[in-house]
């Protein structure tokens, strides 16, 4: 068995850039910035910060492009997919990205009612101060697929 999966949380390195393809789909990139702290053997505090291509496609794009902005926290789940083309000079070039299948926007405060809450950095949100991040949160998951698909009850699961 095989399995290519990734999950990653962190902030937006830049605002997600939303564009269609030929055919008419959006097409979202985006940067996100992960973090791993340690203790060294001298006990001195290290870290260490991972950069991860994003890559969107269809209504996702669209829902990235609209709520996501630089600085903002976010988890994405999805499958790496490495490309390699030839530039003009004849340069051979490769990149890993992460094609996300699944998003979560980052916290949003009762307080921001309607809006997410800002980020440090000025992301997406109202103007309000940062006070409310001892606030309770709630996450909202936005999944790619086909959005006919017919919502699974527990009570239809056999089992």
């Amino acid at each position: 068995m095989n399995l290519n999966k990734a999950i990653i949380i962190g902030n937006l390195t830049q605002n997600p850039e939303v564009r269609k393809t030929p055919s008419g789909q959006s097409v979202a990139n985006f940067g996100v910035a992960t973090n791993r702290v340690w203790t060294n053997q001298q006990g001195a505090k290290q870290e260490q910060v991972e950069f991860h291509n994003i890559v969107a496609f269809g209504r996702l794009a669209d829902i990235v492009g609209q709520y996501l902005a630089k600085g903002r926290l976010c988890m994405v789940e999805g499958r790496i997919q490495t490309r390699n083309w030839v530039d003009n000079a004849g340069i051979k070039h490769w990149k890993t990205e992460i094609i996300a299948e699944n998003i979560q926007l980052g916290p949003k405060t009762a307080a921001s009612a309607g809006g997410y809450a800002p980020s440090n950095s000025g992301g997406y949100g109202s103007n309000q101060s940062n006070d409310n991040n001892n606030q309770p949160y709630e996450v909202e998951p936005i999944i790619a697929g086909n959005d006919n698909e017919e919502e699974i009850k527990i009570e239809d699961i056999p089992f």
